[in-house]
């Protein structure tokens, strides 16, 4: 006989193999490489939200009353840092001047956002003013202060 006969009688015989003696195919799902994989995804999410969430290092004031607002990805986020550096969604601008543009811009391809200034608590009052005036000059009568909680000392 030739080779192609040969071949296709082994694989013939290596596919009955796998029959069960009714007859039908058996059909069973490996899951052992999903769970795999499923494990390798969520251990990069686990690894990368915090990088991404974590923006600008900012020291907040602290207050005893803090309202918490939950993070709905609905604010533009405008960080003063200590040495008045301003920053607008993580990217840095020269002025509160500059800052207010790129919110407007922001606000133009977002209509729902609003903007969430973040000062440094060691930065003076008048750079994070200096902010707020110019985003309220650009058209954003109202615009929220993050703050942290204020912890009291174990006593």
């Amino acid at each position: 006989m030739s080779q192609a006969s040969d071949r296709f009688r082994k694989g013939r015989q290596r596919f009955a193999a796998h029959r069960r003696e009714s007859g039908q195919v058996k059909a069973d799902i490996n899951v052992t490489p999903l769970v795999d994989v499923v494990l390798v995804l969520l251990i990069i999410f686990m690894v990368v939200t915090p990088v991404i969430t974590g923006g600008i290092p900012i020291e907040l004031p602290k207050t005893a009353n803090h309202d918490r607002k939950p993070d709905d990805g609905k604010d533009i986020i405008v960080s003063v840092t200590r040495d008045k550096r301003i920053y607008v969604s993580g990217r840095p601008t020269s002025n509160a001047k500059e800052a207010a543009q790129l919110i407007e811009d922001e606000r133009r391809k977002h209509p729902e956002k609003s903007p969430f200034i973040k000062g440094d608590s060691r930065t003076t009052y008048g750079a994070v003013r200096e902010v707020m005036e110019a985003v309220s000059r650009a058209g954003f009568p109202d615009v929220m202060l993050g703050t942290d909680d204020f912890k009291e000392k174990p006593e």
